[in-house]
């Protein structure tokens, strides 16, 4: 697969024909059978990293006249509802951060900003089942997830989101579920189903391959 990338190091693949740019937190879940397909963006860990890497790489490729058709951003998630090891793509997302309660916002909602807390995301890759994620900046476990409105958890996806939102490029994310069930109380926790998760995102980026190539996701026409 063709990587495409610029001095800055900025890369993106060539994707069923598609200019995409993959991202990913971290090289801990980039196994083997995704490096056989795609090169993503390592963003780091958590909200303010995946917002500044991939609102830096897009502002990048936008000063080059070069913006990725589709950013994909995809690594592991918690979950303690959904089964462990299998993927998910994401129906929507919301930001468990955020709470302005107090001043009378909806838990969820960014004061002044016209978003609901909830934001659908409007493209699905069929054959993959759907759920809804929170992102924020704790590592959620055990009871922890009592508070949160939403079938899985990560650190960067809404982050992802709003870059995106703001360059008007769509986003697809796909999350590998590598714990929840059991309390977290160490690494391993989190990266004991890691090799089970990168085989089947890599299964998953063939399906989104073949959507992309048979037309069973359209992309939208960037006007200009």
């Amino acid at each position: 697969m063709q990587q495409l990338s610029d001095d800055s190091g900025v890369r993106t693949d060539r994707f069923a024909g598609k200019d995409v740019l993959f991202l990913m937190a971290a090289e801990a879940e980039y196994g083997p059978h995704l490096r056989s397909r795609i090169l993503p963006l390592q963003t780091g860990i958590g909200p303010v990293e995946a917002a500044v890497a991939t609102t830096r790489a897009l502002s990048l490729l936008a000063a080059q006249g070069r913006l990725p058709q589709l950013v994909v951003s995809l690594g592991s998630s918690g979950s303690r509802e959904l089964q462990q090891a299998h993927v998910y793509q994401v129906a929507s997302i919301s930001y468990r951060d955020m709470d302005a309660s107090a001043l009378g916002f909806p838990k969820g909602v960014t004061p002044l900003l016209d978003l609901p807390a909830r934001i659908e995301l409007p493209l699905h890759i069929p054959g993959i089942a759907a759920a809804s994620l929170a992102t924020g900046a704790s590592i959620v476990s055990g009871s922890g997830y009592d508070a949160v409105d939403a079938q899985m958890v990560d650190m960067e996806t809404f982050a992802t989101l709003r870059a995106c939102q703001m360059f008007d490029v769509p986003l697809i994310g796909l999350r590998g579920i590598s714990d929840g069930v059991a309390e977290l109380s160490q690494l391993q926790d989190w990266t004991q189903y890691l090799h089970i998760v990168d085989e089947r995102l890599a299964e998953a980026l063939d399906l989104l391959e073949a959507a992309l190539v048979s037309g069973g996701i359209q992309l939208p026409v960037r006007q200009g």
